[in-house]
């Protein structure tokens, strides 16, 4: 298959001329089917939100409808359409969050779910005001850690906690501007009131809801998540591991992982490591149990176990396609409903296990806390008596994949710049300060957080790798998370290496530090480590966020959870920049608010480049107007 989109990758081309002979469909010739996509969608101007509807009015003043049946204005409708993005971002993060939550208060000594850092445990539940937090029995802790979270999805009254975390200027224009979020179910709750006809029509009034929305993701629910998480299954320490298509092993049972909630990723692992399912593979045929993950599971076992990346959003119909996947196991979230009647055409079988996202086609094993690892053992199981099916003849695994370095949680990285300044191990300063003083050193130009999916609309992976690329190139560290973090790995910048690709400051700081110059961070939910990171500096400098140069962007992001995220980071005083343009175009007005009038009572906005070089020099012209406000 030739195709523009494709010609960044060699090894997806050739993959997919395979599942041409193989007669099996992908995203690719959907896309095609597809032709040309709604111009009244694109633009953010069609409105379905009641049944007088749908109702499309034009972008353009005096042509055609300027206002849907019951008046809604194209600035109203574009800013609703935004806005339910927004919450449905929200939840999606903070349903994955509260179902870790779940898992800590069913944890126990004696079962498979444990606390496994206690010290981050004790400190959390200090942070949030726990009596006794260093002295209690640790289940104890853990449960009534557990019960107090589980409040922040739902309290009737207060903000969410983590927000105390804040420097005391950004705190300040949060409560300023009436966007510190309350509970997360009623964010969500009462941005879709909002956006219920016959309610709000005053764009930038839905906007600001949909920010506050946002802000209870990214502060409370990716943050919650992440936390508990690590409290859960170990905060990641720097290791390395592998990545792409070539770490399927032809001679092994091959399970997939997919979806983004750590919870049956874990219990998966483990089922894989018991001796007798081990025993039973050999047996089978096997040289043993390969675990592979793929989009924010891969990402989340990785950063913990060292478990090898088979690839990111795109690739998980490719995976299938080398037709050595004896299961893909999925959870929630960006899996394609299209992978049933794929897995179909070769041996694999398709295993979905939330309620949430119950994908007909194969087998569905509900997974729960209560019977997590019973659940497990089933999957594996059944993966491994399925290797005898395997057929020999549609096997074609890639010999491509890459050296990775992984594992920088916002812990590892301060340890990292400990080693640096502090050569006794027993007295660390436990700060960014190093961080901070080469920045303002002028050594590091400043910093990049760079995230998001992949998006068909792009040449997948080329966004995310050429900013990363010209970034480094020009000084900027850059930190990531999601797919732009595997499209980092399988492009050779998460080595120690990759050093040779920076200027010559970031460079000479890779090599003092011992770190890649793009450090991988984790999944989507991680992104809150960012936040945090990116706290710590204006925290050791006192200085509001806004005026650190650092920025946000998602070159090829594509689901509603971006959105979110973007809206939380543009929230939290941090520029963001987009390369795919949101579908807000149809309303002139609300596009200059997102990408100019925010930043007014923000301090942050939007910036929109589908061009990855004009977005990077856009970056660094950023980057140092905020140097030379600062005076560094």
């Amino acid at each position: 298959m030739s195709n523009e989109y494709l010609k960044f990758d060699q090894m997806a081309e050739a993959l997919l001329e395979k599942a041409q002979r193989d007669g099996a469909e992908t995203m690719w010739d959907r896309r095609a089917a597809q032709k040309t996509q709604c111009g009244f969608g694109e633009a953010g101007v069609c409105c379905r939100i009641c049944a007088m509807g749908p109702c499309r009015v034009s972008p353009v003043p005096g042509k055609g409808a300027e206002r849907g049946i019951c008046g809604a204005s194209a600035d109203t409708i574009v800013a609703r359409n935004f806005a339910r993005m927004c919450a449905g971002g929200t939840s999606a993060h903070s349903d994955h969050a509260r179902d870790i939550v779940h898992a800590m208060h069913a944890s126990k000594a004696e079962g498979p779910f444990k606390i496994r850092d206690e010290a981050k445990l004790r400190r959390i539940a200090a942070e949030w005001g726990i009596e006794a937090a260093d002295t209690k029995e640790t289940y104890a802790l853990a449960h009534e850690l557990a019960n107090m979270a589980l409040e922040e999805f739902g309290k009737p009254f207060g903000t969410q906690r983590f927000l105390q975390r804040s420097q005391k200027d950004r705190l300040n224009i949060w409560e300023r501007e009436n966007i510190a979020p309350r509970a997360i179910d009623m964010e969500v709750t009462t941005l879709m009131h909002s956006t219920h006809i016959g309610c709000a029509s005053d764009y930038e009034s839905i906007f600001r809801r949909g920010m506050r929305t946002s802000m209870s993701d990214g502060w409370g629910g990716s943050m919650i998540g992440t936390e508990f998480s690590d409290i859960m299954y170990g905060t990641p320490t720097a290791k390395p591991s592998s990545s792409n298509l070539g770490v399927i092993d032809k001679d092994q049972v091959n399970i997939l992982i997919h979806g983004h909630d750590p919870n049956l990723a874990e219990m998966v692992v483990l089922a894989a490591e018991n001796p007798e399912m081990i025993e039973l593979a050999k047996a089978k045929g096997a040289k043993g149990i390969n675990i592979v993950g793929m989009c924010c599971t891969g990402n989340e076992m990785t950063m913990r176990h060292g478990i090898k990346i088979a690839g990111n959003f795109y690739q998980q119909e490719l995976c299938i396609i080398t037709g050595a996947i004896e299961a893909a196991v999925v959870d929630v979230q960006c899996i394609f409903p299209a992978l049933p009647a794929l897995a179909k055409k070769y041996h694999t079988r398709f295993i979905s296990t939330s309620e949430k996202a119950k994908i007909s086609g194969d087998l569905y094993i509900q997974f729960s806390e209560a019977t997590g690892l019973e659940n497990a053992n089933e999957i594996v199981k059944i993966a491994v008596e399925n290797f005898v099916n395997r057929d020999a003849s549609k096997v074609e695994i890639p010999d491509v994949k890459c050296d990775t370095m992984v594992g920088y949680s916002v812990e590892a990285i301060i340890d990292h710049l400990d080693k640096v300044v502090n050569t006794n191990t027993t007295d660390k300063t436990g700060t960014v300060k190093p961080l901070t003083d080469v920045i303002y050193a002028g050594v590091i130009r400043g910093a990049a957080g760079v995230v998001g999916c992949n998006n068909p609309k792009q040449v997948h992976d080329l966004a995310h790798v050429t900013v990363m690329k010209e970034l480094i190139k020009r000084d900027v560290i850059c930190v990531t998370t999601g797919c732009a973090a595997q499209a980092a790995a399988k492009a050779g910048l998460l080595q120690l290496e990759a050093k040779e690709m920076c200027g010559r400051g970031l460079k000479e700081v890779c090599e003092r530090v011992n770190i890649p110059p793009v450090l991988h961070m984790g999944s989507c939910v991680d992104i809150s480590r960012i936040l945090d990171l990116v706290n710590l500096c204006a925290l050791e400098k006192d200085v509001d966020t806004a005026l650190l140069p650092v920025v946000g962007i998602a070159p090829e992001w594509m689901s509603e959870k971006a959105v979110s995220i973007a809206n939380y980071v543009v929230g939290s005083g941090i520029n963001t920049y987009l390369g795919v343009i949101p579908q807000v175009l149809g309303s002139p007005n609300f596009t200059k608010l997102l990408t100019e009038d925010c930043q007014e009572f923000i301090g942050a906005h939007f910036v929109f480049e589908k061009d990855p070089i004009v977005m990077v020099d856009k970056i660094m012209e950023d980057l140092e107007a905020k140097r030379t406000a600062l005076g560094i």
